[in-house]
């Protein structure tokens, strides 16, 4: 049984267009950065607390026959050494997209799987290029509501497409979850569990 420990429906898109037979189950965890943490550190962390909390809540499900993976995920976007989540208000996203204007900048899901032997856990990394934006170009976004659930304040998927002539890297880890790397991260927890190494 695999339980995705996010709420985020661009997750739960991308995993059913994959074809996973998945359950939801949001983690409601705090998504404070330590003092000094990296951006890869944060997200992988993240992606790991979610998932473990998640697992602990459903571990009486976890059975031999239909054992329990949790798949966590945290996305931040980085620019100019700054970490942005999600804005916290309509100002809070223009200066988000203030900072993207006219420069490359990475995104970062970190990704985790936990069954009962261990959580494995990875990074995806892929560099955005964003045109130079005008300010009225940027009210006229921040009005369609679309960047405030968003890490950066932009959805490539949606308006914001119209800025961004190019991406190194996975274009779905910009959406929120790298299909090709979660598919893999997946399997490997499913190795962990019969690689006859004790349980945690």
């Amino acid at each position: 049984m695999l339980i995705l420990a996010s709420a985020s429906p661009r997750r739960r898109e991308l995993l059913t267009q994959a074809a996973v037979d998945f359950t939801v189950e949001a983690a409601d965890l705090s998504e404070e950065r330590l003092a000094d943490e990296a951006a890869a550190a944060y997200v992988q962390r993240l992606a790991v607390e979610k998932a473990q909390a998640v697992w602990n809540r459903n571990q009486a499900t976890d059975s031999p026959d239909d054992p329990l993976i949790v798949l966590g995920a945290d996305t931040a976007v980085v620019s100019e050494g700054h970490i942005l989540g999600k804005p916290a208000d309509t100002a809070d996203a223009g200066r988000m997209l203030r900072l993207l204007s006219g420069r490359t900048h990475t995104v970062l899901t970190g990704l985790a799987a936990v069954t009962r032997k261990r959580a494995t856990s990875d990074v995806e990394i892929t560099q955005v290029t964003f045109n130079i934006l005008t300010d009225a170009e940027i009210d006229r976004y921040i009005a369609t509501g679309e960047p405030l659930d968003k890490a950066g304040a932009y959805a490539i998927q949606g308006y914001a497409a119209r800025w961004i002539p190019r991406i190194e890297g996975c274009y779905f880890n910009v959406v929120g979850l790298p299909i090709a790397r979660t598919i893999a991260l997946i399997d490997e927890a499913k190795a962990t569990l019969n690689d006859g190494q004790p349980t945690l």
